[in-house]
């Protein structure tokens, strides 16, 4: 399966939320980086044609998902960041109502969402209403909606937000461990849900597409933007306000700085350990006087 996304655009009124966006995605995690605002869930409406589409193309297997219609949407499982529910529900009438809508039949919704429960680590809460669940719980819930039908195409908007760790990491296994056969879009703003899954990294600033690579070439390719220094307290404003900071650590009364940003000064250390964090810093911090967008 492949999905061609060709330069596709999107305004609200006089802000573009989506500028001549192009990539093509394959079997695999694509992990779809960028602040808030950035465009991300724009994107996403438009893959599941719930945003309507301004110009550019979305052609899966050469035809216009427009065109394709049910047929494509079949293929879909979509997690959005927030959907209405019935409070009143149980967790398993939502899913088989879900199910029904997917054009399931009951028997196999039933092994299925069984299945999905175990893996969201949810078994125990089939006959618990909806509304009395904690909005970690009801974001499992979600995710396991989406995994109904066993999609071919995962869109997953900000699958791991209120989770604890142990869940997110539970999630993110998962994620990988069905990604061979399936185009999987995850959405998020959180760099470690997708450093080590993503195959490819998509990273949005205001509506753009301003990186696209393995998570590997795009941190070498920030690498010598990238440095440690020791400073004392008084002197950490001046660093902020030149540079982007991913982490700080106290060193012997002093405070170890690890700077992001164009002309680094040289690092003290001779092998700074660089991460997906500092390429999300360099590139996101480039637009930081630019207006935000809205969407």
């Amino acid at each position: 399966m492949k999905i061609e996304i060709r330069n596709l655009t999107k305004n609200y009124g006089a802000t573009c939320a989506l500028k001549d966006f192009t990539v093509t995605l394959r079997p695999g995690v694509y992990g779809l980086l960028g602040p808030n605002g950035a465009g991300k869930s724009t994107l996403m409406g438009l893959l599941t044609d719930t945003v309507k589409r301004e110009t550019g193309k979305i052609l899966c297997e050469g035809k216009d998902i427009l065109e394709l219609g049910a047929a494509f949407r079949a293929q879909v499982g979509y997690m959005p960041q927030q959907q209405g529910y019935y409070e009143e529900f149980t967790v398993g009438r939502y899913l088989f109502y879900m199910a029904s809508l997917k054009g399931m039949n009951r028997k196999q919704a039933k092994a299925e969402i069984l299945d999905l429960l175990e893996v969201v680590g949810l078994s125990h809460c089939l006959h618990k209403k909806m509304g009395g669940l904690s909005g970690g719980m009801r974001q499992r819930i979600l995710l396991a909606q989406a995994l109904l039908g066993d999609p071919k195409i995962l869109l997953l908007d900000e699958p791991t937000a209120g989770l604890d760790p142990e869940e997110r990491i539970r999630i993110r296994n998962h994620i990988s461990a069905i990604a061979a056969d399936k185009i999987i879009l995850l959405a998020t703003h959180v760099v470690s849900d997708v450093e080590s899954i993503a195959e490819q990294v998509l990273l949005l600033r205001k509506g753009e597409l301003i990186a696209a690579d393995t998570p590997v070439a795009l941190i070498e390719g920030v690498r010598p933007c990238v440095s440690e220094v020791l400073c004392t307290k008084a002197e950490l404003e001046d660093y902020r306000q030149k540079y982007a900071i991913s982490n700080i650590s106290q060193v012997g009364g002093k405070l170890l700085l690890q700077l992001v940003g164009d002309d680094v000064p040289p690092s003290v250390t001779e092998q700074v350990r660089v991460s997906l964090d500092d390429v999300y810093l360099f590139h996101t911090r480039k637009g930081r006087e630019e207006p935000d967008m809205v969407k």
